[in-house]
């Protein structure tokens, strides 16, 4: 992409769309493979995650992407881990359940859930606590980023 001028402009400093939703939920795990004390137990987070959408251009109707979309494939998947000891599920078999895998197992399968061809990054931080919180940032390839849409 190239600035009016013709001058390159660099990925990481392309004007970008973003949209963001938070929402949260609580879920239970214990870490496993190391003393983390009373992590090692079984306990409860109430959880917070927000999910950040970004790309280049806006669909035919100016959204990045439909706000009512991206809150039906949350909550599904919001809707798998409330309640349950993360452990328990296939996606942490053999696996410490830590913020950070959290974090990346969510923004994958999140991003597996939006089809929207112009998102060009999922953004996922979630929170356990108020002061605690672990990112996962995904690239996609999408398909407009050398078009672009009128704001």
């Amino acid at each position: 992409m190239r600035y009016s001028d013709g001058s390159r402009v660099e990925e990481e400093h392309r004007p970008m769309y973003s949209v963001a939703v938070k929402r949260d939920f609580v879920a239970q795990h214990f870490l496993i493979g190391g003393d983390w004390g009373a992590e090692n137990d079984w306990h409860s987070h109430h959880y917070q995650v927000e999910v950040e959408l970004q790309g280049v251009t806006l669909d035919q109707h100016g959204y990045l992407v439909d706000i009512v979309d991206i809150n039906t494939h949350l909550e599904g998947l919001i809707a798998h881990y409330r309640d349950k000891t993360l452990n328990d599920l296939p996606e942490f078999k053999d696996l410490n359940p830590s913020l950070e895998h959290f974090a990346r197992i969510f923004c994958q399968t999140l991003s597996a859930r939006i089809q929207a061809a112009n998102l060009s990054h999922v953004i996922i931080k979630m929170w356990e606590n108020d002061t605690t919180w672990a990112a996962y940032r995904l690239e996609r390839s999408c398909a407009s980023a050398s078009s672009s849409t009128a704001a």
